[in-house]
């Protein structure tokens, strides 16, 4: 089958919708066609994929009545996808021909008029969902589907936005517009040729029974494929040269893969910091690359880009703190010749268990677990008689749910035990009453609709679910990376690498006492042993705290007429008194930051109601290609 790039040239945007083998879909496609580059049918002729992309990030395959498309970062090239498409014979099948891929991707399937789709697991790259026109209609984009339904965002779902540290499973990953649903991560979509829908799983957690050592040689190949699927010999790679393991490690592979690297160390000023020390003794082992070395104070202050507006992503995103730091950065690497850049975002959150793996070591061997929680009581100043009660607690999921509901307050508590099904929730001081209403109605719907977890036990569940948190994350760095110009890559949120590193016994990769001992293992050979030996990790508190009080006055405004106050959500006063003091918070930056994203989304909202990669296209009228076999 013919790709729709042979005959089209991709306009910069980059959004897809997919169309059920419904007579229906015409119309639909009808309304996108000025706004798309691309069409590409179902074997039927009618119209099956719509939307705008560059060649390089979608790989289309077909014969007879397959149609395959991969889109996003993938290991496959186009003959292998066309070679393995011959044998797909129902589009419930689609998985076996992405079987053993490295990469992250939406795989896309239209077989015989069934039509399959899910994105990745980590959630990095999404789908949501809305019926338009009778049918089910699919897409990459939130913002897609609001647009062509005509609606807004449900204040429930933003009053969500201001909960610290995360929402629960399965609430964390619905969308803030009403009417359209999102696929949960690790959930397929199945569209059936009548315009109706169903859902089914498309992967499962493994057995969390290895050795470290065992665990670390999965983890290290599944890193290694996850860069190389990436990197080609001689690009020339932006990456982040931190003096972190994570970031460091993806320096170390990428070199390894061939990539001339230009690299990015920030340095905080902090006294003591050590990313610099760190970063200097990594690039001593890389010869040829070429260092890019920033000092804060050399670059625009956190928070000095608050005032721009821009159109927004699909939903509020927590990175504001440093945009108008990364856009000197991206600058400094396009005029060094990169093209994309990695990030080792998600290595937190993907190489080491939450607490709560705690609950099931408890029962299989006590011993231990008592003293990993007597060393997660000391790091986190857990109450004893809570951190027993949470232990001890054999709660379902459901249950759980509906009891936070019931607990819901505000930040500042004190430490609690993070042993959970997901850390304890609270909402701001500035949350109003309807606010706090509101979440505890999404937490009990939740209930009760008895979620199945996403993992047999609470700690593989909680873990899932903190990899997950970085998809989120890193699915927004990825939107405004590539729009401010150089387009990010974060192998850690990779389905292959986060599989691997749940092979891992959590309680070898997860006590408090050793740092990334999994990651550490994994890279062993490949990355400097100091830095590896490395067991701090520097911040840029004060760089936060100085640029916040220098938009005082931008904060008072917003204050005085905040989106969140106007939907019943926030309390003026007490958000005032928090933004112009911020360093008098009693929860960090976190609850803060929360607030400030979702408010700052609504006003970028309020003045790019359209979605600007749903532009038109009068001169260019959407190419739809053959469907003829190849």
């Amino acid at each position: 089958m013919a790709d729709a790039s042979e005959t089209s040239v991709s306009c910069g945007a980059s959004w897809f919708v997919v169309l059920p083998d419904h007579e229906r879909a015409r119309a639909l496609a009808g309304r996108l066609s000025a706004r798309a580059c691309r069409v590409l049918p179902h074997a039927s002729g009618r119209p099956w994929l719509v939307g705008c992309w560059d060649e390089t990030r979608m790989t289309v395959a077909g014969a007879g009545g397959v149609r395959l498309a991969v889109a996003g970062s993938c290991s496959l090239t186009a003959p292998e996808l066309t070679a393995r498409s011959r044998a797909l014979r129902a589009a419930a099948d689609a998985e076996s021909v992405v079987a053993g891929v490295a990469g992250s991707f939406h795989l896309l399937a239209s077989v015989d008029g069934e039509v399959y789709a899910r994105g990745s697991l980590a959630g990095d790259r999404r789908l949501y969902r809305a019926r338009i026109d009778g049918v089910t209609t699919v897409g990459d984009r939130a913002r897609t589907l609001a647009w062509l339904t005509g609606r807004g965002p449900d204040p429930a779902r933003l009053a969500a936005c201001l909960v610290v540290p995360s929402l629960p499973y399965p609430l964390a990953h619905e969308s803030v517009w009403r009417g359209v649903t999102t696929a949960p991560p690790g959930e397929a979509l199945h569209l059936d040729a009548d315009g109706s829908f169903r859902t089914a799983r498309w992967w499962r957690p493994p057995s969390a029974d290895l050795p470290l050592d065992d665990a670390a040689k999965g983890l290290r190949d599944a890193l290694r494929a996850a860069v190389a699927a990436r990197v080609s010999p001689g690009e020339v790679w932006g990456a982040d040269l931190s003096g972190g393991m994570d970031s460091t490690s993806l320096c170390f592979l990428a070199a390894e893969a061939g990539a001339r690297l230009v690299t990015v160390t920030l340095e905080w000023s902090a006294v003591g910091n050590e990313d610099a020390h760190y970063a200097r003794r990594a690039a001593e082992h890389l010869p040829g690359v070429t260092r890019l070395t920033f000092p804060s104070a050399a670059l625009p202050a956190h928070f000095a880009d608050l005032g721009e507006r821009r159109d927004p992503g699909d939903e509020p995103t927590v990175l504001l703190r440093d945009r108008a730091q990364q856009r000197e950065v991206i600058r400094a690497l396009v005029e060094h010749g990169a093209r994309r850049r990695l990030s080792g975002y998600g290595g937190d959150h993907v190489v080491t268990p939450p607490p709560a793996y705690l609950h099931a070591l408890l029962r299989r061997r006590p011993v231990t677990a008592l003293r990993h929680a007597a060393a997660h009581r000391a790091r986190g100043r857990w109450p004893l008689a809570a951190t027993l009660r949470e232990l001890l607690s054999r709660r379902p999921l459901a249950q759980w749910l509906a009891a936070q509901a019931g607990t819901l307050g505000p930040t500042g508590r004190g430490p609690e035990p993070e042993c959970g099904w997901a850390p304890s929730m609270a909402l701001p001081p500035w949350a109003t009453g309807r606010a706090r209403d509101l979440v505890s109605e999404l937490l009990r719907h939740a209930a009760d609709a008895g979620p199945e977890p996403s993992a047999a036990d609470r700690g593989a569940h909680a873990w899932l679910h903190t990899a997950r948190v970085a998809g989120t994350s890193a699915a927004h760095l990825a939107h405004w990376s590539a729009g401010a110009g150089l387009p990010v890559e974060t192998p850690f949120c990779d389905d292959a690498v986060i599989t691997a590193a749940l092979r891992v016994r959590p309680d070898l990769a997860g006590h408090p006492a050793r740092y990334k001992p999994l990651l550490a293992a994994a890279m062993s050979g490949i990355v400097p042993a100091p830095v590896l030996a490395r067991t701090t990790k520097d911040h840029s508190g004060e760089e936060w705290l100085t640029g916040l009080s220098a938009q005082r006055r931008l904060l008072a405004a917003w204050a005085d007429d905040s989106r969140l106050a106007a939907l019943g959500l926030a309390d003026t006063g007490a958000l005032r008194r928090a933004l112009l003091a911020p360093g008098l918070l009693n929860g960090g930056a976190a609850e803060l930051e929360f607030s400030l994203g979702t408010e700052a989304w609504l006003r970028d909202l309020d003045d790019h109601p359209h979605p600007a990669h749903l532009k038109e296209h009068p001169s260019e009228p959407a190419e739809s290609t053959s469907a003829a076999a190849p």
